[in-house]
């Protein structure tokens, strides 16, 4: 029996394009929050607080996100903040 011929192994090729597939979905997977603008910003805080998820606390000009507790004064920290808790709770879901 021969040995095979080192340039005839393709293990190495797949492994190496099972890690770049691995990357690229974790690329996907990632919450971009770097294209959240103002308008973003208002529609999805809207949206929250229509859904109860947010609370306008009026004398105080600030929102509570109410799964978390936290408080925002800023429009935009807060819909960048609940992006990125979404997706750690999403994240948290699927190693469940």
């Amino acid at each position: 029996m021969t040995r095979p011929d080192i340039l005839d192994d393709t293990a190495a090729d797949h492994e190496r394009l099972e890690a770049e597939y691995l990357t690229q979905d974790r690329d996907v997977a990632r919450v971009a929050t770097a294209d959240v603008d103002e308008t973003t910003a208002r529609r999805l805080v809207s949206h929250l607080v229509d859904d109860d998820v947010v609370t306008a606390v009026v004398d105080q000009r600030v929102h509570v996100h109410e799964p978390s507790g936290e408080a925002f004064d800023s429009i935009w920290q807060l819909a960048v903040f609940h992006r990125g808790w979404t997706a750690g709770r999403d994240a948290d879901e699927e190693t469940s």
